[in-house]
Protein backbone atom coordinates (compact mmCIF):
# COMPACT_ATOMS: atom_id res chain seq x y z
CA UNK A 1 0.00 0.00 0.00
CA UNK A 2 1.16 3.79 -0.94
CA UNK A 3 1.15 6.32 1.52
CA UNK A 4 -2.03 7.71 0.54
CA UNK A 5 -3.32 4.39 0.87
CA UNK A 6 -2.02 4.27 4.12
CA UNK A 7 -3.46 7.60 5.65
CA UNK A 8 -6.90 6.53 4.59
CA UNK A 9 -7.09 3.37 6.49
CA UNK A 10 -6.41 5.35 9.61
CA UNK A 11 -8.29 8.09 8.52
CA UNK A 12 -11.25 5.34 8.41
CA UNK A 13 -9.92 3.94 12.21
CA UNK A 14 -10.30 7.40 13.68
CA UNK A 15 -13.78 8.29 12.03
CA UNK A 16 -14.98 4.80 13.49
CA UNK A 17 -13.48 5.82 16.73
CA UNK A 18 -15.11 9.01 17.06
CA UNK A 19 -18.37 8.42 15.90
CA UNK A 20 -18.36 5.83 18.70
CA UNK A 21 -18.53 9.09 20.90
CA UNK A 22 -22.42 10.76 22.00
CA UNK A 23 -23.69 12.76 19.23
CA UNK A 24 -24.23 16.38 19.65
CA UNK A 25 -20.67 16.76 20.77
CA UNK A 26 -17.85 19.64 18.98
CA UNK A 27 -14.30 17.72 17.69
CA UNK A 28 -10.98 19.07 17.02
CA UNK A 29 -9.64 18.30 13.79
CA UNK A 30 -6.08 18.75 13.21
CA UNK A 31 -3.81 19.79 10.16
CA UNK A 32 -1.96 18.55 6.99
CA UNK A 33 -2.62 15.20 4.30
CA UNK A 34 -3.64 13.10 7.38
CA UNK A 35 -6.28 15.08 8.50
CA UNK A 36 -7.48 15.87 5.16
CA UNK A 37 -8.19 12.30 4.77
CA UNK A 38 -10.32 12.31 7.76
CA UNK A 39 -12.24 15.15 7.10
CA UNK A 40 -13.25 13.91 3.90
CA UNK A 41 -14.05 10.28 5.20
CA UNK A 42 -15.83 11.80 8.56
CA UNK A 43 -17.88 14.45 6.02
CA UNK A 44 -20.62 12.20 5.48
CA UNK A 45 -21.22 11.60 8.89
CA UNK A 46 -20.66 15.35 10.01
CA UNK A 47 -24.37 15.13 11.91
CA UNK A 48 -23.01 13.37 14.75
CA UNK A 49 -21.52 16.35 15.57
CA UNK A 50 -22.79 19.36 16.76
CA UNK A 51 -19.73 21.46 14.95
CA UNK A 52 -16.16 20.92 15.09
CA UNK A 53 -13.29 23.10 15.63
CA UNK A 54 -10.07 23.62 13.26
CA UNK A 55 -6.48 23.92 14.17
CA UNK A 56 -5.38 25.81 10.99
CA UNK A 57 -7.75 27.87 8.09
CA UNK A 58 -6.88 25.75 5.57
CA UNK A 59 -8.61 22.97 7.62
CA UNK A 60 -11.38 25.64 8.35
CA UNK A 61 -11.79 26.26 4.31
CA UNK A 62 -11.78 22.51 3.78
CA UNK A 63 -14.59 21.89 6.49
CA UNK A 64 -16.88 24.31 5.34
CA UNK A 65 -16.91 22.84 1.64
CA UNK A 66 -17.80 19.65 3.10
CA UNK A 67 -20.62 21.62 5.13
CA UNK A 68 -19.32 21.29 8.58
CA UNK A 69 -20.19 23.96 11.12
CA UNK A 70 -16.77 25.21 12.46
CA UNK A 71 -16.78 26.46 15.67
CA UNK A 72 -13.96 29.04 17.69
CA UNK A 73 -11.97 27.39 20.06
CA UNK A 74 -12.66 30.74 22.09
CA UNK A 75 -16.54 29.21 22.21
CA UNK A 76 -15.94 25.73 23.56
CA UNK A 77 -14.48 24.50 27.32
CA UNK A 78 -13.93 21.49 26.12
CA UNK A 79 -13.75 18.73 23.99
CA UNK A 80 -14.03 14.97 23.88
CA UNK A 81 -11.53 13.98 21.44
CA UNK A 82 -8.83 15.74 19.30
CA UNK A 83 -7.75 13.95 15.73
CA UNK A 84 -4.64 15.11 13.76
CA UNK A 85 -0.95 13.34 12.42
CA UNK A 86 2.20 13.64 13.48
CA UNK A 87 5.72 13.87 11.89
CA UNK A 88 6.96 11.53 14.78
CA UNK A 89 6.06 9.85 17.44
CA UNK A 90 7.81 7.68 19.96
CA UNK A 91 6.73 4.57 21.93
CA UNK A 92 5.17 6.58 24.65
CA UNK A 93 3.01 8.55 22.32
CA UNK A 94 5.80 11.74 22.36
CA UNK A 95 5.33 13.27 19.03
CA UNK A 96 6.85 16.22 16.98
CA UNK A 97 4.38 18.37 14.97
CA UNK A 98 4.56 21.68 12.91
CA UNK A 99 5.44 19.78 9.61
CA UNK A 100 2.77 22.01 8.30
CA UNK A 101 3.36 25.04 10.34
CA UNK A 102 0.00 24.68 12.40
CA UNK A 103 1.56 23.72 15.79
CA UNK A 104 0.28 26.54 18.21
CA UNK A 105 -3.40 26.33 17.30
CA UNK A 106 -2.98 22.63 16.95
CA UNK A 107 -1.28 22.92 20.74
CA UNK A 108 -4.48 25.17 21.84
CA UNK A 109 -6.90 23.11 19.88
CA UNK A 110 -5.17 19.84 21.50
CA UNK A 111 -5.33 21.14 24.80
CA UNK A 112 -9.18 21.26 24.88
CA UNK A 113 -9.47 17.77 24.33
CA UNK A 114 -10.06 14.76 27.12
CA UNK A 115 -8.21 12.51 23.92
CA UNK A 116 -5.76 12.98 21.46
CA UNK A 117 -6.36 10.71 18.57
CA UNK A 118 -3.12 10.48 16.67
CA UNK A 119 -3.34 8.94 12.66
CA UNK A 120 -0.33 8.18 10.75
CA UNK A 121 1.69 5.50 8.67
CA UNK A 122 4.26 3.54 10.26
CA UNK A 123 7.20 5.47 8.68
CA UNK A 124 6.32 8.08 11.49
CA UNK A 125 7.14 5.37 14.69
CA UNK A 126 10.50 6.40 15.82
CA UNK A 127 12.48 5.24 18.78
CA UNK A 128 13.86 8.39 19.85
CA UNK A 129 12.57 11.83 18.53
CA UNK A 130 14.56 13.99 16.76
CA UNK A 131 15.11 12.39 13.03
CA UNK A 132 12.53 15.38 11.36
CA UNK A 133 13.49 18.78 12.36
CA UNK A 134 12.10 19.92 15.43
CA UNK A 135 9.90 23.35 14.76
CA UNK A 136 9.38 26.45 16.10
CA UNK A 137 7.46 29.31 16.01
CA UNK A 138 8.31 32.53 16.89
CA UNK A 139 7.95 35.82 16.80
CA UNK A 140 10.18 37.22 13.93
CA UNK A 141 11.87 39.89 16.09
CA UNK A 142 13.49 36.90 17.71
CA UNK A 143 14.11 34.65 14.61
CA UNK A 144 18.14 35.48 15.37
CA UNK A 145 18.47 34.96 19.25
CA UNK A 146 16.33 31.89 18.97
CA UNK A 147 18.18 30.28 16.55
CA UNK A 148 21.86 31.31 18.54
CA UNK A 149 19.83 29.52 21.69
CA UNK A 150 18.89 26.22 19.43
CA UNK A 151 22.56 26.21 18.68
CA UNK A 152 23.42 26.02 22.12
CA UNK A 153 21.43 22.60 22.93
CA UNK A 154 23.23 21.49 20.58
CA UNK A 155 21.00 21.77 16.91
CA UNK A 156 20.77 23.25 13.68
CA UNK A 157 18.26 25.52 13.07
CA UNK A 158 17.22 26.94 9.65
CA UNK A 159 14.41 29.45 8.91
CA UNK A 160 11.89 28.14 6.91
CA UNK A 161 10.93 29.56 3.87
CA UNK A 162 8.26 29.96 1.27
CA UNK A 163 8.33 27.32 -1.45
CA UNK A 164 10.48 28.00 -3.87
CA UNK A 165 11.18 31.93 -2.77
CA UNK A 166 13.33 33.56 0.04
CA UNK A 167 10.62 34.73 1.82
CA UNK A 168 9.87 33.38 5.63
CA UNK A 169 6.80 31.10 6.14
CA UNK A 170 4.18 32.87 7.63
CA UNK A 171 1.80 30.90 10.20
CA UNK A 172 -1.87 31.93 10.16
CA UNK A 173 -1.09 33.99 13.68
CA UNK A 174 1.74 35.74 11.69
CA UNK A 175 4.94 33.81 13.28
CA UNK A 176 7.64 32.39 11.59
CA UNK A 177 9.42 28.92 11.85
CA UNK A 178 12.38 27.69 12.57
CA UNK A 179 13.30 23.73 11.68
CA UNK A 180 15.52 22.38 14.14
CA UNK A 181 18.10 19.33 12.86
CA UNK A 182 20.31 17.64 14.50
CA UNK A 183 18.43 17.02 17.98
CA UNK A 184 18.47 13.72 19.39
CA UNK A 185 15.53 14.06 21.85
CA UNK A 186 15.84 11.72 24.76
CA UNK A 187 13.56 13.67 27.69
CA UNK A 188 11.05 15.10 25.37
CA UNK A 189 8.83 16.57 28.51
CA UNK A 190 11.96 18.64 29.63
CA UNK A 191 13.13 19.86 26.70
CA UNK A 192 9.43 21.44 25.53
CA UNK A 193 9.80 22.71 29.26
CA UNK A 194 13.08 24.26 28.30
CA UNK A 195 12.21 25.72 24.77
CA UNK A 196 9.00 27.23 25.95
CA UNK A 197 11.25 29.49 27.67
CA UNK A 198 13.19 31.08 25.65
CA UNK A 199 12.21 34.48 24.93
CA UNK A 200 10.55 34.74 21.63
CA UNK A 201 9.63 31.49 21.00
CA UNK A 202 5.45 31.08 20.54
CA UNK A 203 5.52 27.22 20.22
CA UNK A 204 7.70 24.20 20.06
CA UNK A 205 6.38 21.15 18.02
CA UNK A 206 6.52 18.53 20.77
CA UNK A 207 3.76 17.70 21.60
CA UNK A 208 5.15 16.37 25.22
CA UNK A 209 3.58 17.39 28.02
CA UNK A 210 0.12 16.54 26.32
CA UNK A 211 0.61 13.70 24.61
CA UNK A 212 -1.19 11.34 22.40
CA UNK A 213 -3.76 9.03 24.01
CA UNK A 214 -4.45 6.69 21.20
CA UNK A 215 -2.80 6.22 18.14
CA UNK A 216 -4.29 4.45 14.84
CA UNK A 217 -1.01 3.43 12.43
CA UNK A 218 -1.14 1.94 9.31
CA UNK A 219 1.05 -0.41 8.02
CA UNK A 220 1.81 -3.31 5.74
CA UNK A 221 -0.89 -5.35 7.67
CA UNK A 222 -3.17 -2.98 7.44
CA UNK A 223 -4.40 -0.49 11.09
CA UNK A 224 -3.08 -1.36 14.23
CA UNK A 225 -4.52 0.87 17.51
CA UNK A 226 -1.83 1.66 20.42
CA UNK A 227 -3.25 2.96 23.38
CA UNK A 228 -1.16 4.99 25.79
CA UNK A 229 -1.28 5.33 29.38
Amino acid sequence: MDQDQLKRLVAEAARDAVLALAPGQVLGIGTGSTANWFIDVLAPHKAHFSGVVSSSVASTQRLLKHGFYVIDANQVETLPAYVDGADEIDPSGHMIKGGGGALTREKIVASLAKQFICICDDSKQVATLGRFPLPLEVIPLSEASVSRAMQALGGTPRLRLMAGTSDPFVTDNGGWIIDVAGLTISDPVALESKINQIPGVITVGLFARQKADVLFVGGATGVKRVDFS
